[in-house]
């Protein structure tokens, strides 16, 4: 079941939260390992080696699949990991390539992307998960799978992230679509030029958050050779971001400002309820210095769910520490996690 190029699978009169209807859009995934043999009933029986991981915040599966490889945190030998790109991130559908949902007063929740989640395992022939494992906006996903949908996951890994957006992160947001939209080439609507100014004031704020004052005090970017921090906020992070259309990043930041496990059809604003609810083993695993996912609010969630466990991870990598790309200290500390978890 393995595949050399992204899948897209394509749904017809998708109907989103914010209550507009999508003639059609698309979701982007990438399939890496081989789904148990056996039909659909034995595979649910058996329990299925599938691993849901949806993208995080500006990330596409390219980003963050360095994790899924022999010997690593999602093994494709023993496991059948789907990648899945949330709405907006440029891949499914976004509003750099959906001419419908870059219309004003359209936006997406996690709500939208968990059910069109679930339409794509579905068209798989995939009844169950083995493990939902998401950092950031994916372990907002994840959440929402838990407590939507119940009986079709097993254990959930939410690293660095949380189920509802709090106050002190929305302002982290606010401040990250203020960057952008006060750049002169936005005309209120949309950007009609490059947003220059914008992308370079996102990116002071964006890098300021994501990793701890500890780390900055470290400088683990010297030996990476940047000769300065000016050098690595300019070419390790607005390099970064200026790949990704300015538009997307609002959309994205729009569904992260939206993110309340209570607030969909199902739980119709009990969050309570809907953390509840989150019946399958989880692994609540923030960094020990992620500065808007904080392990008080992390561990405060742990603590409304029947089955979970909080494990934060030592680390002065921040919120960089739930994507341990270049830091194989955090990584080691992750993968013996999820093995545990995984049994």
């Amino acid at each position: 079941m393995g595949m050399a190029t992204p899948g897209r699978f394509v749904l017809k009169k998708f109907p989103l939260q914010c209550g507009v209807v999508l003639p059609e859009v698309e979701v982007v995934y990438q399939i890496y390992g081989e789904l148990n043999s056996g039909s659909g009933a034995e595979r649910s029986a058996k329990c299925t080696n599938v691993i849901l991981y949806p993208t995080s915040y500006g990330a596409q599966h390219t980003d963050v699949d360095w994790l899924v490889r022999l010997g690593g945190i999602l093994d494709p030998s023993r496991w059948c990991v789907v990648m899945v790109n949330m709405f907006g991130n440029g891949l499914s559908a976004s509003p750099s390539n959906c001419p419908a949902v870059a219309k004003p007063g359209v936006y997406f929740t996690h709500y939208d992307n968990v059910r069109a989640q679930l339409a794509l395992i579905e068209s798989l022939g995939i009844e169950q998960l083995a493990l939902v494992y998401g950092w950031s906006m994916g372990a907002q996903q994840g959440y929402h799978w838990g407590a939507l949908y119940p009986d079709r996951v097993q254990r959930l890994a939410a690293l660095c992230g949380t189920a509802k957006t709090t106050d002190h992160n929305k302002l982290f947001l606010y401040s990250l679509r203020a960057a952008l939209t006060s750049d002169p080439a936005w005309n209120g609507e949309r950007f009609e030029a490059t947003p220059d100014r914008g992308f370079h004031t996102f990116t002071q704020i964006y890098a300021s958050w994501a990793a701890s004052q500890a780390y900055y005090r470290a400088k683990p970017y010297l030996a990476w050779g940047y000769a300065s921090l000016e050098d690595y906020i300019s070419r390790a992070w607005e390099a970064g971001y200026r790949q990704r259309d300015p538009h997307n990043l609002l959309a994205m930041i729009d569904t992260w400002l939206r993110c309340d496990l209570g607030d969909n059809p199902v739980y119709q604003g009990d969050y309570n309820r809907a953390m509840a609810s989150i019946t399958a083993k989880t692994l609540v695993m923030p960094a020990t210095t992620d500065l808007y996912f904080t392990p008080e609010d992390c561990e405060a969630e742990a603590a409304l769910m029947p089955n979970a466990e909080y494990r934060p991870i030592p680390s002065i990598w921040g919120h960089r520490a739930g994507n341990p790309y270049q830091n194989p200290e955090d990584e080691e500390f992750i993968r013996g996690a999820i093995a545990e978890l995984l049994g």
